[in-house]
C-alpha cells in the first residue's frame, strides 16, 4: 500500500515506531553505508581513537588514532572533529545489548580534552536481553503481543502496569522483571536467573515473518525454538542517555569550538532521562546530518588552527606509552580490572541504586583506576595487537564509569531510568538540573549543574 510499516513500543499511545521487520537499525547502517560509498566517503578501518588535540588557545584541530594493522600511532589534523562513537554499555561487560567496541572511547577522549560529560547518571536498562549473554531481544518482541512469564507460569505486568502491561516503557517492566527474581518467582539463581518471553500464540507466521531476527538470535544463543518453547530473558544495558554535552542542538557544538557529537555518544538531551524505543535510531540519522552540516559550516568559516607541536607530542606519549604498558612483566592482567568493574557497576551502580551502593562502587573504580596505571597488558607485538587495544578501551570503560556513578550518587532522586530505593520520589524543585562532570586542572573530576529548559512540554508525573 506504499505506508511504512509501525508497530506499538513501550510507553507509546499508538504504533508510532516505524520498522522493518526486527532490523531496523542494521537496514538503516546498510542504507547509509551504501551512500558513503556512493558520495566516496573514505573510511580509516580498524583505526583507533586515542585522543583528541587541542591548540593553544583551546581549539580542537586534530586527533591522535592508533592504527592495528600497521601498529603506530597516527596523526590528524583536522578543521572540525565529530565525534559519534556510541555508547558505554560494555562498562556492564556481559549484562548489556551493545556491540564489543562500546566502551565510551569518544565520551572518554572529550571529557580528557576538557569537554563536559552530561546526565551519565541516566543509563537504560532494556527489560529482553537473552538470559546468558545479554544480547538484545528487541522491544519488537513485546510490540507485537509477546508475555513476559514469571516461574509460576503468571503474565506478572498486571501487577506492576495493568493497562500497558508488557508495553509500559522500558525501566518499568526491567524494574517489575527484577522485582520478580528478588522475590523468588524467577528461574535460576544469581546473575543466572530470568523471566521468560512466551511468542507461541503469536503463531509460526507472525514469528517467522516479523521477528525471524530474534528466533535466529533465541535458537543461537539460549538453544531455544521460540515456536515451541519460551525464550529465557533478563534486563540488560542497553543505552547511555547521557554523553558528551552538546551545547547548540541546531549545529551539535560542543563547548570546546571545533567539536561537535551526534548519536548515543552525545548528550542533546532529546532523550531526557528516559529514550522511548525506537528514538535512538531516529537520533542518530537526524542529528547526524545536522553534526555534519554544523562542522562542515565551521570548517568553511574557520582556519585550521596551529596544532603541529601539540600533535606531535601527543603522538610521542602514545608512542612511548604503548613501549612502557606492553613492556611491564607485572601487575593486575587488564581483564581482571574489566570483570571487576563490571561487577560493581551491575551490582550497585545498575537498575537499582541507593547510597552505600555507589559509594562503594565509587571506591572500587578508584581502586581499580588506580591498578590500572600498572596493569598488566602481556602482547608486545605491533600490529593487531589487541591487547593494547582493550587497554586502551578498558581505561575508557574506568573514566566514563567513575562519572556514572558520580551522576548517581549526586541525584537523590528516582527519575525516568535512575532509579534510587533511598530516594524513590521524583525531586523537580532541586532535581530538574542536567549534571555535568568535568576534569578540572588537578586532574580530579568536577560535577556542576545545569538547569533544565523547557519549550512545549512542562514535566508530569507519570502514571499506568
Amino acid at each position: 500500500e506504499n505506508k511504512i510499516a509501525q508497530r506499538n513500543f513501550g510507553g507509546q499511545s499508538y504504533p508510532r515506531t516505524c520498522y522493518s521487520a526486527d532490523k531496523t537499525g542494521h537496514v538503516i547502517l546498510h542504507t547509509t553505508y551504501e551512500q558513503c560509498l556512493k558520495e566516496g566517503v573514505h573510511f580509516l578501518q580498524e583505526w583507533y581513537l586515542l585522543d583528541l588535540v587541542k591548540s593553544a588557545e583551546g581549539h580542537v584541530g586534530g586527533a591522535v588514532v592508533w592504527n592495528m594493522k600497521e601498529g603506530r600511532v597516527e596523526q590528524i589534523k583536522a578543521k572540525a572533529i565529530i565525534l559519534s562513537t556510541g555508547g558505554a554499555g560494555r562498562i556492564f561487560w556481559t549484562r548489556t545489548t551493545n556491540p564489543f567496541l562500546s566502551t565510551g572511547d569518544g565520551m572518554a577522549a572529550a571529557f580528557r580534552a576538557g569537554n563536559a560529560l552530561k546526565d551519565m547518571e541516566m543509563i537504560q536498562f532494556h527489560p529482553t536481553g537473552l538470559g546468558r549473554t545479554g544480547i538484545l531481544m528487541s522491544e519488537a518482541v513485546r510490540g507485537e503481543g509477546g508475555y513476559l512469564l514469571n516461574a509460576e507460569g503468571e503474565r506478572f505486568m498486571k501487577k506492576y502496569a495493568p493497562n500497558k502491561m508488557e508495553l509500559a516503557s522500558r525501566d518499568v517492566v526491567a524494574k517489575a522483571i527484577e522485582d520478580e527474581i528478588a522475590a523468588g518467582r524467577g528461574f535460576g539463581s544469581g546473575l543466572n536467573a530470568y523471566v521468560v518471553a512466551d511468542l507461541r500464540h503469536l503463531g509460526p507466521e507472525v514469528i517467522i515473518e516479523k521477528l525471524h531476527g530474534i528466533r535466529d538470535l533465541a535458537m543461537t544463543f539460549e538453544h531455544c525454538d521460540p515456536l515451541v518453547q519460551p525464550v529465557p530473558i533478563r534486563p540488560t544495558c542497553h543505552y547511555t542517555m547521557g554523553g558528551i554535552d552538546v551545547v547548540d542542538y541546531k549545529t551539535c557544538a560542543c563547548e570546546l569550538p571545533g567539536l561537535f557529537s551526534s548519536g548515543e555518544a552525545s548528550c542533546i538531551s532529546i532523550h531526557g532521562a528516559n529514550r522511548l524505543g525506537g528514538n535512538s535510531l531516529a537520533d542518530g540519522v537526524v542529528f547526524g546530518k545536522v553534526s555534519g552540516a554544523g562542522a562542515a559550516d565551521y570548517a568553511e568559516t574557520h582556519e585550521q588552527t596551529n596544532v603541529d607541536a601539540e600533535l606531535a607530542a601527543a603522538a610521542k606519549a602514545w608512542e612511548d606509552r604503548f613501549t612502557e604498558v606492553t613492556s611491564r612483566e607485572g601487575g593486575r592482567p587488564v581483564v581482571e580490572i574489566r570483570d571487576a568493574l563490571a561487577d560493581a557497576m551491575w551490582n550497585k551502580v545498575g537498575i537499582f541504586r541507593n547510597e552505600e551502593g555507589i559509594t562503594e562502587a565509587l571506591k572500587e573504580i578508584d581502586q581499580l583506576i588506580e591498578d590500572y596505571k600498572t596493569c598488566y597488558v602481556g602482547d608486545p607485538e605491533r600490529t593487531y595487537n589487541m591487547a593494547f587495544v582493550n587497554y586502551c578501551e578498558i581505561g575508557s570503560m574506568l573514566t566514563v564509569a567513575k562519572a556514572i556513578a558520580m551522576g548517581a550518587l549526586h541525584r537523590r532522586e528516582s527519575r525516568g531510568a535512575h532509579i534510587r530505593e533511598d530516594h524513590p520520589k521524583r525531586n523537580d524543585e532541586r532535581y530538574l538540573k542536567h549534571s555535568l562532570i568535568k576534569l578540572g586542572a588537578n586532574g580530579e573530576y568536577e560535577l556542576t549543574e545545569r538547569d533544565v529548559v523547557f519549550t512545549k512540554y512542562e514535566p508530569q508525573e507519570r502514571k499506568y
